[in-house]
């Protein structure tokens, strides 16, 4: 069919993860005749789109499988990508409980560059460690900045050396956003009127508002 179906992609992200996201729903439905009440997160979560089939066979054969990436061997039109290539300061995070990124393997961007990295480690999975805004109860994050070309050291060590801290992690990604960030200024036209292609909509545009 050229794609990857938003059914599709469903099932298989609900397969990863079938104790919670199979099993147990049909178990408090079915046998125990619960409602199955939907979360914000877990409407976020089944907004699904479709995937070309070329760009979803690329990423999980070269950088899932094999892993092209950190070994210097990912190409985007014929150039290599190299991670040490990137000189820009990076914000990586990671969450504690990933079944889809490990932290410990999202810590490893380290190992593969060399600029400026601020390292943030929170309480969470793949998708409530992204989505703990400030107020959120018994969130927690452990924060490190390596400075550029500084020393490697495993992820293992620096959980050891790294304490946890109470709250939400957000606050510190705005104070780095701030930091790295130039002086504000108004925000450009939407559109481009002179090109043919003025604003269709206001937003926050007809998508939001589809079944």
């Amino acid at each position: 069919q050229g794609y990857l179906d938003r059914p599709q992609m469903a099932r298989a992200f609900a397969a990863i993860r079938s104790e919670d996201l199979i099993y147990t729903r049909n178990v408090q439905r079915y046998f125990l005749g619960r409602e199955d009440l939907p979360s914000d997160i877990g409407v976020w979560n089944a907004d699904t789109t479709r995937m070309p089939a070329r760009m979803h066979s690329e990423y999980l054969r070269s950088l899932f499988l094999e892993n092209r990436l950190t070994a210097g061997r990912f190409a985007v039109e014929g150039r290599v990508i190299a991670l040490k290539d990137i000189s820009a300061p990076l914000f990586v995070v990671g969450t504690e409980t990933d079944h889809i990124a490990p932290w410990n393997s999202v810590y490893k961007t380290q190992l593969f560059t060399d600029c400026d990295l601020t390292f943030v480690l929170t309480k969470g999975g793949h998708n409530g460690g992204i989505l703990s805004e400030p107020g959120h109860k018994g969130r927690h994050y452990r924060i490190s900045h390596r400075p550029a070309g500084a020393l490697y050291l495993g992820p293992d060590a620096w959980l050891d050396q790294h304490d946890a801290q109470p709250g939400s992690w957000w606050p510190e990604w705005v104070d780095w956003l701030n930091h790295q960030g130039g002086k504000r200024v108004p925000p450009p036209a939407m559109g481009a009127p002179d090109k043919g292609f003025p604003p269709l909509i206001a937003a926050p545009g007809s998508y939001v508002f589809q079944p």
